[in-house]
């Protein structure tokens, strides 16, 4: 993916240094149930952030400041962060104003280290990237990018050089994790997170499971076309981008997750979506370009 020497957006904040998380009676037991609802079964994070908040309630995490002398490798994260957001605000402006009339407010992106507070509650890095409604904000603790590339199959057996040149392979996965959870932003934009919490309140919880997937497919598709548009203005995809990004889709899916962890798959428990259900989705969006093809909510997933 080639990322380097545009613009770097405006609307990051780094927390990442200094401060760091007070704790105070914080149940581990809790924090392992939020860990492990979020990374093997999907469970929005507001839910995993309601079910720990309890046993968290005596622990005080202060506001972290931006890091005083970076290392390279920690202000490379910074920028390309930075420069995956730019290039979602400048494909969105784009798109809202010929699809929709309409103008796009970008949110903000918070890099933070290990624990944050956020406007939907005090966040765990273990619960990894996600976006909060009540802030408009998307946060990511960039270690969770290293953990993705373990994840994809990269270890610290190669070569320098050859591991460079995979992390740098894995860029296009990254990004598509930050635009993803910028779909969740248009969503909130748009009225449609709105939507879905009134009727997931008035539903079961399997109708309330089958909503979230749908939701979340749809910000699957929302990624596809930030990158459809922004190859368009950039041309900055390389040779097995798209692929990387297919394989990064696979492994969050709620059936290899589950089966990964638990060697069962229940359907009924999804909130994400299949492997299978997560690339059709990324690819539709990226084919097509257009957020009316989005429609997971009215259309047979």
């Amino acid at each position: 993916m080639r990322w380097k020497g545009r613009r770097v957006s405006s609307n990051v904040e780094d927390r990442r240094g200094g401060g760091g998380a007070k704790a105070g009676g914080i149940s581990i037991l809790g924090l392992v149930v939020a860990f492990v609802a979020w990374k093997f079964f999907g469970v929005d994070p507001q839910q995993a952030y309601q079910a720990t908040k309890q046993v968290t309630s005596h622990s005080q995490v202060a506001e972290t400041q931006g890091l005083d002398n970076p290392t390279p490798e920690q202000q490379e994260a910074m920028d390309f962060v930075g420069t995956v957001l730019a290039d979602t605000e400048d494909t969105w402006t784009q798109v809202f104003q010929q699809q929709l009339n309409s103008q796009y407010v970008a949110p903000k992106l918070v890099m933070f280290s290990g624990v944050v507070n956020s406007g939907c509650g005090t966040a765990q890095s273990a619960m990894g990237p996600f976006y909060c409604p009540t802030d408009q904000k998307v946060y990511i603790d960039t270690a969770f990018f290293k953990d993705m590339r373990q994840q994809m199959g990269i270890t610290g057996e190669q070569n320098t050089t050859e591991l460079s040149r995979q992390d740098q392979a894995g860029d296009f996965a990254q990004a598509y994790v930050v635009a993803h959870e910028v779909g969740h932003h248009l969503q909130t934009l748009l009225g449609i997170s709105e939507q879905v919490q009134k009727a997931r309140a008035q539903s079961s919880e399997v109708q309330g499971n089958q909503l979230s997937v749908r939701q979340e497919l749809q910000a699957d598709c929302f990624a596809g076309i930030w990158a459809n548009h922004n190859q368009q203005r950039t041309q900055f995809l390389e040779a097995g981008d798209v692929e990387e990004a297919m394989d990064a889709a696979h492994k969050i899916g709620d059936d290899y997750l589950q089966k990964r962890s638990t060697g069962q798959v229940v359907p009924d428990s999804f909130t994400h979506g299949s492997s299978a259900q997560r690339m059709q989705w990324f690819q539709t969006g990226l084919k097509s370009g257009q957020i009316n093809d989005c429609d997971t909510f009215n259309q047979t997933i």
